[in-house]
């Protein structure tokens, strides 16, 4: 924490520090006759009636009342990271963007405002990389429209936690009432070492998904706009290791999109019978290598926070989280007595296992 020449600790933010990343620590609760301190990093979003309102990298909003502070200051915008490949926030979104293509996109400004029938969030979601080119509540009435046109809920997507991420859009859409409906992060890594991790034996590669993929795939009864969504990409790449019987879907399947220098992991998915074998392993294996032939050498992918077998894999190849990313849902139109945000066919968040 800051500390003065005298040695005490100082409180040196003010409420024209909104928007930048700072350190803070707040008195807490006082116990076993000592006063007990919490420390608080991320973006001052607001300063108002003497609260101070902190986003954290994860999201999370914490409250402070300006009068239990007790130290703070300004820190850089993102810490850098020690190892693997370094990117901002745009950068990453706009590449995670191309290799999930909706069906239909129109923009509004610098927001691109994205459709797909309901099939995932990403696709059926709002990318606010930049000025939409009106007020907020303008921009965002624009948004409901043109998702209400198309029978779809509408749904901002967002980003907080590194260099250029959206705290502030985060908390001026929760205090018009939008409501934040899923967490997910998207992490890096370098891609050389996914591709030693195996030999990838036995795993086939394609261009396209087949019958046999599909049935793998965790979701059912995939639509003609699935397909399409699955097939979009720069470079786009299926990988699936066969079963044991000619009859039976895939052990493990997955997908990788090549986009310049980045691949991307989606839809890695293992039959739960054959589970800690390392198929997993070989499906991404297989794909890194075809990855760095095309000229790529950092990977990303996106992970649920919920999802431990997962993520353990995935920092046991190296990755570490970049940012996270939210969903936000439009609230109940007034009058309406009806969620504008209600989920309309298959939803999940966009991890490797569920894209």
């Amino acid at each position: 924490m800051e500390i003065s020449a005298k040695g005490r600790l100082e409180v040196r933010i003010t409420p024209a520090d909104v928007g930048k990343r700072v350190s803070v620590r707040r008195l807490g609760e006082t116990g076993s006759g000592s006063e007990k301190f919490t420390d608080t990093v991320g973006v001052l979003t607001s300063w108002d009636g003497g609260v101070l309102m902190i986003t954290r990298r994860d999201g999370e909003r914490v409250r402070i009342p300006e009068t239990t502070l007790v130290a703070g200051k300004v820190v850089p915008a993102a810490p850098a990271r020690r190892r693997g490949p370094a990117a901002t926030y745009p950068e990453l979104a706009h590449i995670a963007a191309r290799a999930w293509r909706p069906v239909e996109s129109e923009r509004l400004g610098e927001w691109e405002l994205r459709a797909a029938g309901g099939f995932t969030r990403r696709a059926n979601s709002v990318l606010p990389l930049g000025d939409p080119g009106l007020p907020l509540d303008a921009a965002l009435a624009a948004v409901r429209r043109w998702y209400g046109e198309r029978g779809l809920p509408a749904y901002v997507q967002t980003a907080t936690g590194a260099e250029g991420t959206q705290e502030l859009l985060c908390a001026e859409l929760e205090r018009r009432g939008w409501v934040r409906e899923v967490t997910a992060e998207l992490w890096t890594g370098a891609l050389a070492p996914v591709a030693d991790r195996a030999e990838g034996a036995g795993v086939v590669l394609s261009r396209t998904v087949d019958e046999a993929w599909l049935a793998r795939y965790r979701r059912k009864g995939v639509s003609e706009v699935a397909l399409r969504v699955l097939g979009s990409g720069p470079s786009v790449w299926f990988a699936a290791v066969p079963g044991t019987a000619e009859s039976e879907p895939p052990a493990a399947i997955g997908r990788c999109v090549v986009d310049g220098r980045w691949a991307g992991f989606a839809a890695v998915e293992v039959d739960p019978g054959r589970r800690r074998q390392g198929l997993a392993t070989e499906v991404m294996a297989a794909l890194a290598r075809r990855a760095l032939d095309e000229g790529a050498s950092a990977a990303w992918l996106q992970v649920e926070t919920d999802n431990e077998g997962g993520r353990a894999l995935y920092r046991a190849l190296g990755f570490l989280p970049h940012h996270a990313y939210h969903h936000y849902r439009a609230p109940e139109e007034p009058g309406s007595g009806r969620q504008s945000g209600a989920a309309r066919g298959p939803e999940a968040t966009a991890g490797p296992g569920r894209p």
